[in-house]
């Protein structure tokens, strides 16, 4: 049986001693190796020390697996609550449950470790003491590639972004069971061999998962979590993970992580009152608690939970290789009075509504991610007008290098939404993004938000019949695909699920069998490599100097026309139809435009889904004052992509998709 002693404060390290200040100064970025359980190999075994920050708690036990679910003492050995106790055992544990008896004034509580690098999910919440056997990483060439992405001189990330956005969960399950049943999900592993020949095929850059850190309820979708730490083990071990990460990264995709500083659940094995009282949230009523959610709040102005979270931050960065984390429900933290009553909140000191402990938290979060990771994704998903996002910290800015356009997909699920006769009255629905486009280095979002909880579908928003759904649907994709901005899409709007998506089970792949489900797919794929392949459509996305206007102006006909360019001179003209009408000699002004234009894209092709009306390959332009005429046949909801006449341009062939 193993044996245990209980660490004096004497006996602590120079080392520890330094981690525990740092810790308490809330500049301890490396506080998982710290806090939580570690093991080291000793002569006669193997030694394991547990810490854990209780800071009311007048005693604290672990109890587990290895001790009869006993009691095994802890020290405390900082006058602000770092709890210690060591245990000796013959045998490794690897695999042992544990968690935490803390007791306190408040009562007697069982806690899972906070810094768990493995634990039980669903209605099991003990901690899992992990394998910490080092794993053969093998994506050298990618991590070189990101850093000279990051490092080009050529403009702010001078390439594509093309992200699928995807719960692991209910991507594919085995088969296609319900995740009701345990025995549902898909390993890492075996995701692994089924999404990375996917992505490479439909030409996406990056994957986007949402939170796979350890969270007991399914239903929140990994966004109300308890293990910050922990890959959620529905779907394997931390090794597993890795091993998914590594396959993207030698397919050359990216992998971004949804991450969540703002708030967490309420669960009593979890971080809720840690010690019997906030702890890990605020103690004021007024920034508590986020009723609307049934979650608290991270008390981000204490030192103790920032050292938390940013370590939190740079472990993924440092042990999983993560391309980049999107900070969830940032609006949230920024504002006193967010989803709040105005006798329910208390100004700043300056009588404002922001949050000013927020503010500094993200400035000191993005500056050490940075400061260790130059070229990796610091997004935020915020909802609000709030300046200077994606600024530099040295400018004010809160310092991430992307954020979510939500105001440009809400506006244009709004316009598609609307009944096309009507449409001229919110054509400014298209234009405005144009407005504020490069205020922020934004991301254009197609997430899991907009298509759950009665928002319908991406193809369900469309106004109109069965086939003008559809129509309209590869006319936004194209909207999205030329737009100034990186792209995201959820998974299942590729290839247009009807049905909104339900976490409890798999994307509905059979609609594949369908041919307009299936032309939608082979759209989507044709759309990505072009995008790919296409420096005008990504290298310039922050100025004016890749993105004018033909006209912005034709709310009468729902049309509205631009170019993109690239550093070179290239450019795609973008002419999208909104309107139910075919535009037969439809011109265009184009400021020094070429003398021919190529037809490299047309939505209205049979192979798409459309009525395959002939369009002309070559275009000639008639020169004019000031420019040239370009006149073209426009089909109704049709997007026309065309490139100057440079030579000939071998469009992709056509592939096959999982069925």
């Amino acid at each position: 049986m193993p044996n245990h002693r209980s660490a004096p404060q004497a006996e602590t390290s120079a080392a520890n001693e330094r981690a525990a200040y740092y810790f308490h100064q809330g500049t301890n970025y490396y506080a998982y190796a710290y806090m939580g359980v570690h093991a080291e190999q000793i002569a006669d075994g193997w030694r394991y020390t547990f810490r854990v920050w209780a800071y009311r708690a007048d005693a604290v036990e672990v109890t587990g697996d290895f001790n009869g679910w006993g009691a095994l003492p802890m020290t405390r050995i900082t006058e602000m609550g770092i709890w210690q106790a060591v245990l000796d055992s013959p045998i490794p544990l690897v695999g042992c449950r544990y968690k935490y008896r803390v007791i306190s004034p408040a009562g007697t509580y069982l806690k899972a470790d906070p810094y768990a690098r493995m634990g039980e999910w669903g209605e099991r919440t003990a901690s899992i003491i992990p394998d910490d056997s080092p794993f053969a990483w093998g994506d050298d060439a990618w991590l070189h590639h990101r850093r000279s992405v990051m490092s080009s001189p050529d403009g702010f990330y001078p390439a594509p972004m093309h992200i699928y956005e995807m719960h692991v969960g209910s991507w594919l399950t085995r088969g296609g069971k319900s995740t009701v049943a345990g025995d549902a999900y898909l390993n890492y592993r075996e995701i692994a061999d089924e999404l990375v020949p996917y992505l490479r095929q439909m030409g996406y850059t990056h994957v986007e998962l949402m939170p796979v850190g350890e969270h007991p309820f399914d239903g929140s979708w990994g966004y109300q979590c308890c293990g910050y730490f922990a890959p959620t083990s529905r779907y394997g071990t931390p090794h597993d993970l890795r091993y998914l990460i590594d396959t993207l990264h030698r397919n050359h995709v990216g992998v971004i992580l949804d991450w969540v500083p703002a708030h967490f659940p309420r669960d009593r094995h979890g971080l809720f009152e840690f010690d019997g009282y906030p702890m890990y949230e605020y103690q004021g009523r007024d920034r508590m608690d986020n009723e609307g959610w049934g979650t608290r709040y991270f008390d981000v102005g204490r030192n103790e939970v920032q050292s938390f979270l940013i370590s939190c931050a740079l472990y993924w960065l440092r042990e999983f290789h993560i391309d980049g984390l999107r900070s969830d429900a940032v609006a949230s933290m920024l504002y006193l009075d967010y989803d709040r009553k105005p006798n329910e909140w208390v100004p700043n000191h300056f009588g404002g509504n922001q949050n000013l402990e927020a503010v500094a938290f993200f400035q000191k979060l993005n500056t050490a991610v940075f400061a260790e990771f130059p070229d990796v994704l610091m997004i935020a998903e915020e909802s609000t007008a709030w300046a200077n996002v994606t600024r530099p910290v040295s400018m004010g800015g809160l310092g991430f290098n992307f954020k979510w356009n939500m105001g440009w997909s809400n506006d244009l699920f709004d316009y598609v939404s609307t009944d096309p006769i009507f449409r001229r009255h919110k054509h400014e629905k298209l234009t405005f993004s144009m407005m504020y486009a490069f205020n922020e280095n934004y991301i254009l979002p197609i997430s899991h938000d907009e298509v759950v909880h009665g928002k319908k579908s991406l193809i369900d928003k469309m106004y109109g019949s069965y086939t003008e759904k559809f129509a309209q649907m590869r006319t936004v994709l194209a909207f999205q695909m030329t737009h100034p901005g990186k792209k995201m899409t959820f998974m299942g709007c590729e290839y247009a699920q009807f049905r909104e998506w339900d976490y409890q089970n798999q994307l509905e792949w059979f609609m594949t069998d369908y041919e307009m489900h299936r032309k939608m797919q082979i759209y989507a794929a044709e759309l990505g490599r072009l995008y790919l392949e296409t420096p005008a459509l990504w290298e310039i996305d922050d100025s004016w100097q890749g993105f004018a206007w033909v006209n912005p102006d034709d709310r009468d006909n729902n049309v509205i026309s631009y170019r993109r360019f690239d550093r070179r001179g290239g450019e795609v003209l973008a002419v999208l139809n909104f309107g139910p009408v075919d535009r037969y000699g439809y011109s265009l002004f184009l400021h020094q435009g070429a003398e021919k234009y190529r037809l490299c894209l047309n939505s209205n092709e049979t192979r798409f889904g459309g009525d395959g009306r002939a369009q002309t390959a070559c275009v000639l332009t008639e020169k004019t004052d000031g420019g040239r005429i370009l006149s073209i046949d426009l089909p109704a909801y049709t997007a026309l992509l065309y490139l100057p006449q440079v030579g000939t341009l071998l469009l992709p062939t056509e592939g096959t998709f999982r069925d």
